[in-house]
């Protein structure tokens, strides 16, 4: 399957639409703190409605349905996955669990006795 080749070309709206949007971000920040002596819900209701129409904006935007299109693919894909049963899983978890056993039982004796071979043969330390 070849992808063919998609060139973007950002146009004057989506640059004014993404700076409309960081515009919003930076006003839902500002009224969550200029709204200081009012009560917390009201602050936070500002915040998360000024926060939903950058969203809003930025999806409107090239950028934005790219990435709306990038989620639709992502999650097409996933439903493409064939997941393990629970016996293979629990399997392959046991596979895993005794390699790493075998190998910290081999690593553990290779240092000690790399350990013994400095210690007592070439240095001469007697423990």
């Amino acid at each position: 399957m070849s992808n063919p080749t998609v060139e973007t070309v950002s146009t004057g709206a989506d640059k004014a639409k993404l700076a409309a949007a960081g515009a919003l971000v930076v006003a839902a920040v500002a009224a969550f703190y200029l709204l200081g002596k009012q009560d917390l819900w009201l602050r936070v209701i500002a915040l998360l409605m000024l926060l939903a129409a950058a969203v809003a904006v930025f999806f409107t935007a090239e950028p934005g349905k790219a990435l709306a299109a990038f989620g639709r693919d992502s999650v097409r894909e996933l439903k493409k996955v064939v997941w393990p049963t629970r016996k293979e899983a629990v399997q392959m978890t046991g596979y895993v669990f005794a390699f790493v056993f075998v190998m910290a039982l081999f690593l553990w004796v290779t240092d000690k006795t790399l350990e013994w071979a400095i210690f007592n043969l070439i240095l001469g330390w007697k423990r």
